[in-house]
């Protein structure tokens, strides 16, 4: 089936007249990096992969592991539809020369714990609502210090301009030659904020999809003269942007939906609970992953539907988790919305499918919902606050990372020390920063 596929791949190449392959990959905070490549090379490098430099990657490798090779996943082959002469993308596993699998490869610890939920009879699926904004292009006064502006000044679900609706337009119809579905677009809550779905896939499949789409977006966005954001919290006034990550756990010997049960009053199975469970516990120590700026805190403790604290519910969109009520049992699905477009979606998805698992392993109670007044299970006790509050800052997250055995096991070590050292550059990078804020409040009155 492989050669098979390498030749059909060849064959597309030549009948098309594919000149250029970007060989694509993460490095561990997330960038999207590439490699091009000759289409006259392709024979040589679904052969034997393509030689780089991984030291150059940043957080990848020590300087002692600096010869890696890209070797293409053949599912992802692609012909970019916005690119003349005609050019083709691949994303690729990071390996070692002995063709082991790199340990700092995001691709990687994803299909690890993909493996462990096999393991356990499980499949894990995915589809996410990703979160963005649409700036008029400006570097310039961005450098300068003027904040962006939205392309236009819609809200939710009104029609967005011309501009962002034959932009979005053009996205669903690139996405299609990905094989990524695109279900809705439609404005979001923010001006210039828009919001992309995704149809459901395997894990690693969605993660794929996930990347390709904020690479798509961008590359789109530039040729329309717009700046397409992934920035959790750009606009100071309005709501940030997440990643909502709808999540399936299937029975592999029957493919059932594993989170279902029909006389439960949420519809949740035993697995289910102790699924979200898992989550739940290992919240605090999975935010620096699935919400890994300084500037992601902005936006969970700005309030406007993102999580502040550890909880879960069905209809409260301030939750860490919601169980939305499902249109029929086979489609129940459990939707975190702590992420944000920021992170890396291998990463994210595998500490999230650890701590479900974990949950499950261990058969970790679900404490009781969190519902907003006035909704069925609402608890409007006095004083009744909620669950635990996630990390108010990157800082305080990574300190949750250090401290959760579980979730760092999802990243494997050499991911975990690589990610700790650039969240905590980043951080020192932010504490040492005096903002034109500062000045103009203490400069004069200090």
């Amino acid at each position: 089936m492989t050669e098979a596929r390498k030749s059909e791949i060849i064959a597309q190449i030549e009948r098309l007249g594919v000149e250029a392959i970007h060989l694509q990959f993460t490095d561990i905070p997330g960038a999207i990096k590439s490699v091009t490549i000759p289409a006259r090379r392709v024979r040589a490098c679904l052969a034997d992969g393509v030689w780089f430099d991984g030291s150059a990657v940043e957080g990848a490798a020590r300087l002692v592991e600096c010869d890696l090779y890209l070797r293409p996943d053949l599912a992802t082959f692609a012909v970019l539809p916005w690119e003349q002469p005609p050019a083709a993308r691949l994303i690729c596993d990071l390996v070692l020369p002995d063709g082991s699998p790199f340990g700092a490869d995001p691709r990687a610890a994803l299909r690890a714990v993909l493996a462990e939920a096999a393991e356990a009879g499980l499949g894990y699926r995915v589809s996410g609502e990703v979160e963005f904004f649409l700036f008029e292009e400006q570097e310039g006064q961005l450098l300068n210090g003027q904040p962006p502006a939205p392309i236009d000044r819609r809200g939710y679900f009104e029609a967005g301009s011309s501009r962002a609706a034959k932009l979005c337009e053009a996205i669903s119809q690139a996405l299609a030659a990905f094989r990524v579905d695109v279900v809705m677009a439609h404005h979001e809550v923010a001006p210039g904020q828009h919001e992309v779905d995704l149809g459901e896939l395997g894990a690693l499949e969605a993660a794929d999809a996930l990347v390709t789409v904020k690479w798509a977006l961008r590359a789109s966005a530039r040729r329309e003269g717009l700046m397409a954001s992934f920035m959790p919290k750009p606009l100071e006034e309005a709501s940030g942007s997440g990643l909502h990550l709808h999540q399936l756990l299937v029975e592999r010997a029957s493919g059932a939906n594993a989170l279902v049960d029909p006389a439960d009053d949420y519809r949740l199975s035993a697995t289910g609970r102790h699924f979200i469970a898992g989550q739940l516990a290992h919240a605090r120590g999975m935010c620096a992953v699935l919400a890994p700026l300084v500037n992601s805190y902005k936006r969970l403790t700005g309030g406007r539907e993102a999580p502040a604290q550890v909880t879960w519910a069905r209809s409260n969109r301030g939750a860490f988790i919601r169980v939305p009520e499902p249109r029929s049992l086979p489609g129940m699905r459990v939707e975190l919305r702590a992420a944000d477009p920021s992170c890396n979606p291998y990463l994210a998805l595998a500490v999230m499918l650890k701590a479900g698992l974990d949950g499950i392993a261990n058969q970790l109670s679900l404490p009781p919902p969190r519902e907003e007044p006035g909704q069925p299970g609402a608890r409007q006790r006095p004083g009744d606050e909620g669950g635990d509050p996630l990390p108010g800052s990157l800082d305080e997250a990574l300190e949750e990372l250090d401290w959760d055995p579980v979730v760092r096991a999802a990243l494997g070590q050499p991911i975990f020390e690589r990610f700790l050292a650039a969240k905590a550059e980043e951080w020192l990078a932010y504490r040492r920063h005096i903002s034109q804020w500062e000045l103009q409040r203490y400069l004069l009155g200090a």
